[in-house]
C-alpha cells in the first residue's frame, strides 16, 4: 500500500496550540513514515505596534535567532519520538498566503496539521482567522487540531 501523505506541514506560532499540532503531526508523520516540515512565519509588521514604529534590523534578527532556537527544540522532539526526517523553516510574511499556498508549492506538502483558531470571535470578525483561511484556501489536504478543552466538551 501507498502511504498517503509524502510531506506534511505543521505552521507553529508558538502559542498553546503548538503542542497538540506537534503531536498530531508526529503522529500522523510516523503513521504515513514520512517528512515533516515544521514552519513559524513571522509577519513583522505585528512586532510594529508592539516595539513603538519601525522595527529594527537587530530586533527581527534577534526575533528569528529566538524562533530558530524553539523549532530546534520542536525538531529535537519529533526525531526523538521515532519521525525520521523533519525540517524546520522561519518564513516571513502574511502567515495565511504562506501556509496555505507558498509554502506548500515549494515543499510538495500534501497535508497540513493546524491548530484551530486562538482568536475571539472579535478578533476573528476584524482579522480573520489563520486556520479558517488554511482550511478555505490550501492547495492540499488540511488537519484541524482542536484544542483538548474543545474536545473534552464535544465529548460530554
Amino acid at each position: 500500500m501507498d502511504q498517503q501523505y509524502k510531506n506534511i506541514l505543521a505552521p507553529v506560532d508558538g502559542s498553546k496550540a503548538t503542542d497538540p499540532v506537534l503531536d498530531k503531526a508526529i503522529e500522523v508523520a510516523k503513521l504515513n513514515d514520512t517528512h515533516l516540515d515544521i514552519l513559524n512565519v513571522l509577519e513583522v509588521n505585528q512586532f510594529s505596534d508592539t516595539y513603538g514604529g519601525a522595527v529594527s534590523g537587530d530586533v527581527i534578527y534577534k526575533l528569528s535567532e529566538d524562533v530558530q532556537a524553539r523549532l530546534a527544540e520542536l525538531k529535537k522532539k519529533a526525531l526523538d519520538a521515532g519521525v525520521k526526517s523533519v525540517d524546520i523553516h522561519v518564513r516571513f510574511g502574511n502567515p495565511k498566503p504562506v501556509i496555505a499556498r507558498e509554502f506548500p508549492a515549494d515543499h510538495d506538502t500534501q497535508l497540513i496539521i493546524i491548530g484551530s483558531t486562538g482568536l475571539t470571535a472579535v478578533e476573528r470578525l476584524m482579522i480573520g482567522s489563520v486556520t479558517n483561511y488554511v482550511s478555505r484556501s490550501a492547495v492540499c489536504d488540511v488537519l484541524i487540531v482542536k484544542p483538548a478543552e474543545l474536545a473534552k466538551l464535544n465529548k460530554k
